[in-house]
């Protein structure tokens, strides 16, 4: 079983994606639901707008925003959703981030590997 791949939600699909799932808790800037390419938006898994606003993309902050969001995704059930889809097959997780590095979606697919 191959890794799950982290890519934007900007990006053209490939072939190799699978299912593709958007998990940022709002849409996507600039984007156009007619050009939106993905499968499924699980937004509940995204991280709490509380936690999302203090967070603030500040990579410092990382190594505990990571801690947070773990701890919240505990008791998660988007994340049974993302199980499933990755134990059925390829899974792609989008998201309109720019740090993709830095991010709840990176988060995600290093727990889902």
């Amino acid at each position: 079983m191959a890794g799950v791949r982290l890519r934007r939600v900007y990006e053209d699909p490939s072939p190799a994606d699978g299912t593709r799932v958007l998990v940022d808790r709002i849409w996507p800037r600039g984007l156009r639901k007619d050009a939106a390419h993905f499968d499924e938006w699980l937004k509940d898994v995204a991280p709490s707008t509380e936690l999302r606003t203090w967070y603030g993309h500040e990579p410092d902050k990382f190594d505990e925003f990571r801690r947070r969001y773990l701890a919240e995704l505990k008791h998660n059930d988007s994340l049974d959703r993302l199980k499933a889809i990755r134990r059925d097959g390829e899974l792609t997780v989008l998201t309109a981030t720019r740090d993709v590095d830095h991010s709840h979606a990176a988060v995600l697919a290093k727990l889902l590997n």
